[in-house]
């Protein structure tokens, strides 16, 4: 049991669990009802991404210094009250259940995700390689 990292969208492991959305935004073009059977996730939670405002700044990221501004803007964005019981919720259920969250970032290290994957650990979450 554990949470796992993933891009959405992308074939899912074995025994991933349920696949969260953690985007903004659901997938462009995709009806639906065809979000799970395409790999983009299960449950859409909009809760754990950035802020529109937040999302541009990562967007545009290009230097160091601009990345440690998105990372404090997001962390800031994650220590609010529902985000941060969301957050214990997540690790605590990770030691009973298979559970993925992700974006659609190609990159890990400079997207949110990367962010999620250490705040989670902080929370004491199983976290799967």
């Amino acid at each position: 049991m554990s949470i796992r990292i993933v891009r959405l969208g992308t074939p899912r492991a074995p025994g991933e669990g349920l696949r969260i959305g953690t985007v903004r935004r659901p997938p462009r073009g995709v009806p639906k009802a065809e979000f799970a059977s395409q790999d983009w996730y299960d449950v859409w939670y909009p809760n754990l991404a950035p802020t529109a405002e937040t999302m541009k700044l990562g967007q545009a990221v290009e230097t160091e210094a601009q990345w440690q501004a998105f990372t404090r803007k997001y962390k800031a964005e994650m220590a609010e009250a529902d985000a941060s019981r969301t957050l214990d919720l997540l690790a605590a259920l990770s030691h009973g259940a298979s559970l993925a969250v992700g974006c659609y970032c190609a990159d890990e290290p400079r997207c949110h995700r990367s962010l999620l994957r250490g705040l989670l650990t902080a929370r004491g979450a199983d976290i799967a390689n």
